[in-house]
């Protein structure tokens, strides 16, 4: 298996005014992506930003749908690529290529029109994203701050880089992504591996609980 999964973009100085609210961007791949502008955006103020991955067969709005709901109260600009398969590329085809490229592409489209915070960027996901996730942000963990794996399944063979603060909430009746070999195992293994990491067991199945979103941005925000 190939284990490049490294991002080459960096946060920048926009080069002008930029509009909030929902856009579509083109980022390769045969179906849309989008990104999420709060409306209180203001490029005087370096804005946190979240990258977010949808799970198996769902796509760039499945994303976005995760924090959605709280990105203008907490100010958060949201990324949310399509996979180019049913899901991610090191998921699919065991290794890393097109969904790499894109997310790096996506990324850099943000950075150059839009002032986003280095100390608040975040890698997030739900299911197969959230195992996407951890895997791209510990491989990248000299560009995001934060890791936020909503009921992850695992972590894909990568060469680890910087120190991420991982957040990692599942449900103890989860049957699709059972929590004891997933969760139950990751988090230990990051703790040993020296990983500052949240973890919240939550009571339900294979779902994030609004409270347990809140909870995940209010740590991403260092409001807890």
């Amino acid at each position: 298996m190939s284990v490049d999964a490294r991002l080459q973009a960096r946060p920048s100085t926009p080069d002008g005014p930029a509009k909030s609210g929902m856009q579509k961007f083109d980022v390769g791949g045969a179906r849309d992506s989008y990104f999420y502008v709060p409306s209180r955006y203001d490029p005087a103020v370096p804005a946190p930003l979240v990258l977010l991955l949808h799970g198996a067969g769902g796509h760039s709005r499945h994303g976005l749908d995760l924090l959605q709901h709280l990105a203008d109260d907490s100010g958060l600009i949201l990324i949310a690529p399509a996979s180019t398969s049913h899901t991610w590329d090191v998921i699919a085809n065991r290794s890393y290529g097109a969904d790499v490229a894109m997310v790096d592409q996506a990324l850099k489209h943000v950075f150059a029109h839009y002032a986003v915070n280095p100390d608040r960027l975040a890698i997030g996901g739900f299911s197969d994203g959230a195992s996407y996730a951890l895997t791209l942000g510990l491989a990248n963990g000299d560009l995001f701050t934060h890791v936020i794996a909503f009921s992850p399944g695992f972590i894909a063979p990568i060469t680890p880089r910087g120190q991420p603060k991982v957040f990692i909430s599942h449900g103890n009746q989860d049957e699709v992504l059972p929590i004891e070999p997933c969760s139950r195992k990751i988090v230990p293994r990051l703790r040993r591996a020296e990983y500052e990491v949240m973890y919240d067991e939550f009571d339900g199945g294979h779902a994030i609980p609004g409270e347990v979103a809140q909870f995940a941005v209010n740590w991403f925000l260092g409001r807890i």
